[in-house]
């Protein structure tokens, strides 16, 4: 064990079981270790480093702000927060935009909008939110509880009370869920990443939001996994032809640096009045900065391209040795292999790939912009790691 695993373990809460790899520097997909080995990244720290790492233009758009103003409170207007807010709306058709720092918390401020709005416009007693089985909304106790998977709620207990969970795909029982909880809102993840990369069908999805609309439910899309580029679409919702009242994003949204953004329609775009909702860093100025310079890119010629490349890894994917069956949309893949998820893992890392896994899936989420050449080597180790 190296003396840096050992401070690490010694003094970081051990709530990460992490693999024996050291990261020390990078450039794009590929990354390097302390002894001079190259990895190629196939993961993207969970779907954040949309551009790779150390972008030239995300590092100049970043330090040019860094040596401006690096943060001011909210009581204050500063740029690149306004002009990424404006982005985002004219990109997506909604009206409002408030910054968070994480998935989790753009995902707490479209409940409290769900609640506020049922409240108002229906009773008090409309306060439920329906999400769907095998979701993943986050780790704070109200997200856990709109998670849903029963083993994230076991040590918490109790949890934010005010949820209800359908299975997915299966309108019937959602609407069932809806109507029994009289609930304000169905939140959904187009692509259930965390729960094994399972893609909801197109017809299930528009039959909700149609659903929704009729009886003034509001449909709140959560593409913090899914959102900025990484389906081959700004938004995954882009690519089933329905418009949420609510989208929630994080991850690749910054580019690496904690930005999280709930994008509100205007149907909601003035239930959050003055003092209803707040955040220290939120729409923080650098990390806007680095957002800005994301969603500037992600243009469809750009979109196309990662498509292109998610064909491709499918293609070579489906029906390889060792390969049962392959899920996703566009640079977000899910690979059931036969043999155990893990044992794909390690074999990988050995030979200089770095996947992720997903329930009993290896699961591949790229930087949009990885070459050609990475991206085939890394599909060959990854053939090769579920052949053997």
């Amino acid at each position: 064990m190296s003396q840096l695993q050992q401070i690490d373990q010694a003094y970081v809460a051990r709530t990460y079981n992490r693999f024996p790899v050291e990261i020390i520097s990078g450039k794009g997909s590929t990354v390097y270790g302390p002894n001079g080995k190259s990895y190629i990244d196939m993961g993207s720290g969970i779907g954040v480093t949309a551009f790779g790492i150390a972008d030239d233009e995300w590092i100049q758009a970043v330090t040019a702000q860094l040596a401006q103003v690096q943060h001011m409170s909210n009581l204050y207007y500063t740029e690149p927060c306004a002009q990424l807010a404006k982005l985002l709306c004219e990109r997506t058709g909604m009206k409002k935009v408030f910054f968070g720092n994480s998935g989790a918390e753009a995902n707490e401020c479209a409940i409290k909008v769900a609640r506020k709005y049922a409240a108002e416009k229906k009773g008090a007693e409309h306060f439920a939110i329906v999400t769907l089985e095998n979701s993943f909304h986050g780790r704070t106790l109200t997200t856990l509880a709109a998670t849903g998977q029963d083993h994230f709620h076991q040590l918490f207990q109790p949890l934010t009370p005010g949820f209800a969970h359908a299975p997915a795909n299966d309108l019937d029982a959602c609407i069932k869920a809806i109507e029994d909880s009289k609930a304000a809102a169905i939140m959904i993840e187009c692509i259930q990443g965390e729960g094994g990369v399972k893609v909801l069908d197109q017809a299930f999805v528009k039959g909700l939001a149609a659903y929704a609309a009729e009886h003034d439910v509001l449909l709140m899309v959560d593409e913090v996994q899914t959102g900025n580029g990484r389906t081959g679409a700004l938004y995954a919702y882009m690519r089933y032809g329905v418009q949420p009242d609510v989208v929630t994003t994080a991850k690749g949204l910054g580019g690496g640096l904690p930005i999280g953004a709930c994008m509100m329609s205007e149907k909601v775009e003035s239930v959050l009045g003055f003092g209803d909702h707040g955040s220290t860093y939120g729409g923080n100025p650098v990390c806007s900065a680095g957002a800005l310079s994301v969603i500037r890119r992600l243009d469809d010629p750009f979109l196309a391209q990662v498509q292109e490349k998610g064909v491709y890894v499918k293609n070579e994917l489906i029906g390889a040795p060792g390969v049962e069956s392959v899920s996703g949309m566009g640079l977000m893949i899910g690979v059931k292999t036969v043999k155990p998820a893990g044992e794909v893992l390690k074999a990988c890392m050995a030979n200089g790939v770095l996947p992720l896994t997903a329930k009993d899936r290896v699961r591949l989420l790229p930087a949009l912009n990885i070459s050609w050449n990475e991206l085939k080597q890394a599909v060959a180790v990854i053939k090769q790691a579920c052949a053997e």
